[in-house]
């Protein structure tokens, strides 16, 4: 077997948690994924991961090992973007990591002008609400919502990410709209699940700021399946315009509270902050800011 290979499968092995999901993002099958670590364990001599039934682990001897196999690997795609920059032409694997909404909504459908633009890159998107670190998690480059950490990534600042309260026709119909952010104490409210328990809806309205408690009677993990809940007239939602946008524009769901503001939170497109960018992450680079930036 390629020794690259299996060095890259080990790594995908540790990211996608489990030997079911990296052969599922490889292309491989299960069978032949763990043949590759195999092969790199007989090679090494040392076990590189702890595997149950449940779950997985990485043995010591397999940190050590998975921080070399990134760096190797990483080494190795710069020198064939080198290659390809010379030439002129973007190549290679891109790895971007975006929130779900923004991704489904606004990243998916502009990727294909991206690839139509550079043949010969190929990308692979991660969708998580999540997403935290660039380097760490093996990103080219990461869209990040929210106040950014002091992390030494170059950041370069894109649209606000704009918020919408809204809901569906038929659930105003039957329970009535909200004059005041006060107001949607009565009414059923949906959220997400990772927000916890900062069930806190801020609002900018003619008096100043406002933050008002809601009470979630359905909470789900994906703003997708959020939004449908609410097209089907399940409760209110706040949700970012990237996401329901076009169902307010055609009366599938109504905005709510035209009098108040909901604060827009800042967007960033991150990365490494190389001496030299790869070709690649150059023309995506690019490509968002034209897209994406304010």
């Amino acid at each position: 077997m390629d020794r690259l290979e299996s060095m890259a499968v080990f790594v995908t092995v540790v990211e996608a948690e489990g030997l079911s999901a990296a052969a599922q993002r490889l292309g491989l099958s299960a069978t032949m994924v763990g043949k590759h670590v195999r092969e790199l364990e007989r090679r090494l001599g040392v076990r590189l991961l702890n595997r149950t039934t449940r779950r997985q682990s990485l043995t010591e001897a397999g940190e050590l090992f998975l921080d070399r196999c990134r760096l190797v690997l990483r080494e190795v795609a710069e020198a064939e973007d080198a290659v390809a920059a010379a030439r002129g032409a973007p190549a290679g694997l891109l790895r971007i990591g975006a929130p779900i909404s923004f991704g489904v909504a606004r990243l998916a459908p502009a990727l294909a002008d991206f690839l139509a633009a550079h043949p010969r890159v190929d990308v692979e998107v991660s969708l998580s609400d999540s997403l935290s670190d660039t380097v760490g998690q093996g990103f080219d480059a990461l869209f990040r919502v929210g106040p950014l950490p002091d992390s030494g990534l170059i950041a370069r600042p894109l649209a606000p990410y704009r918020m919408i309260v809204c809901a569906a026709p038929a659930y105003l119909a039957q329970h009535g709209s909200p004059a005041t952010p006060e107001d949607l104490a009565a009414h059923t409210c949906l959220g997400l699940t990772h927000w916890g328990l900062r069930h806190v809806w801020r609002f900018d309205g003619p008096d100043g700021g406002i933050e008002v408690p809601i009470e979630y009677r359905l909470r789900i993990d994906n703003g997708p399946a959020l939004r449908a809940a609410a097209l089907a007239g399940a409760g209110v939602i706040r949700q970012p315009e990237a996401l329901v946008g076009e169902d307010v524009a055609q009366g599938r769901l109504t905005a709510l509270l035209p009098s108040y503001d909901l604060p827009a939170r800042p967007m960033y497109l991150v990365y490494p902050p190389d001496r030299t960018p790869t070709a690649k992450l150059k023309a995506f680079v690019d490509f968002a800011l034209a897209r994406f930036a304010a």
